[in-house]
């Protein structure tokens, strides 16, 4: 379950409803494509845009069409209380695993990190994956709080961000984390421009947002870097640099990866919930000639 390639497809709407065919378009997309594990209900898959009966309807259909694929089901909501019944549901409709961002309004303290995170894994019967994502959440976690986290029963893995800077810096900081965490605890990368070397370094896994829609271009970095061919996955993930360049000025991926979906007609356009809107103008015509010239298809 945490190992390889872990693809997070987007939660496509059309007149803002769930478009469960396109979703599903998605989603056998990606089992076709062999990725290890779904990562459904993440920030690509928009889940605190989408009501609780939204986010079941979400796993439900992931788990039918998944096949053997494992599929893990982000719980973040601003309330504890919440939290706790979207794990419920999630559980019921079948997820393997789950994964919980501490999402807030108002700023969290570490404290209240550790409690909502000590409830969820005394509530829960399957894996939960700890979701570091200081970008939206506006919160930071330390070694100490992972550490601290990971001895939680249930928890068993926490998806850092990316690294910036060379081979030798990823490794010390991945090292170091894996030193105040159980032994074997797999480690995730995010931030897809910083995935290989993160891989390259120690990370088991990659909670990848453009593994939920180009599986074949981020399996091959995967699995060149699981197998330690430094050159190799360093140079594919080089190859994708210009759709790096788009994803750091357009505030992040789900935009670029949202015109993507649109652009391929995987999904119907517009596919995200209002107000947010995919890449247009000179920035789609832009994204439209790089899937041409990379053969993202």
């Amino acid at each position: 379950m945490f190992h390889g390639l872990s693809a997070f497809p987007l939660t496509p709407v059309k007149n803002e409803e769930i478009d469960e065919q396109s979703f599903e378009r998605l989603i056998l997309r990606l089992t076709e494509a062999g990725v290890d594990s779904l990562g459904v209900l993440g920030s690509t898959g928009n889940y605190m845009y989408l009501s609780q009966a939204e986010r079941v309807r979400v796993v439900e259909l992931a788990v039918a069409l998944s096949g053997d694929t494992p599929v893990m089901a982000g719980i973040g909501a601003m309330r504890a209380r919440d939290v706790l019944a979207n794990a419920e549901l999630a559980q019921g409709a079948g997820a393997d695993a789950l994964l919980l961002a501490p999402v807030s309004y108002q700023p969290l303290t570490e404290d209240e990190v550790f409690a909502l995170f000590k409830a969820v894994s005394q509530h829960v019967s399957v894996p939960v994956c700890v979701y570091d994502n200081p970008r939206t959440t506006q919160f930071q976690f330390t070694p100490t709080l992972y550490q601290k986290i990971a001895e939680l029963p249930h928890i068993t893995s926490i998806k850092i961000p990316g690294v910036d800077g060379d081979l030798h810096h990823v490794k010390r900081h991945v090292g170091s984390l894996q030193e105040k965490l159980p032994e074997n605890f797999p480690l995730g990368v995010s931030g897809d421009a910083l995935a290989a070397n993160g891989l390259l370094a120690g990370c088991s896994i990659w909670y990848s947002v453009i593994g939920g829609l180009f599986p074949q271009a981020a399996l091959g970095i995967t699995r060149a870097a699981l197998s330690g061919n430094v050159e190799k996955a360093q140079r594919l993930s080089h190859r994708l640099q210009p759709l790096w360049d788009l994803f750091a000025v357009n505030g992040g991926s789900l935009r670029v990866i949202a015109a993507a979906a649109e652009i391929l007609d995987l999904v119907e356009t517009p596919c995200l919930p209002q107000p947010l809107l995919s890449l247009d103008g000179p920035g789609r015509a832009a994204l439209a000639r790089l899937i041409e010239e990379l053969d993202l298809q």
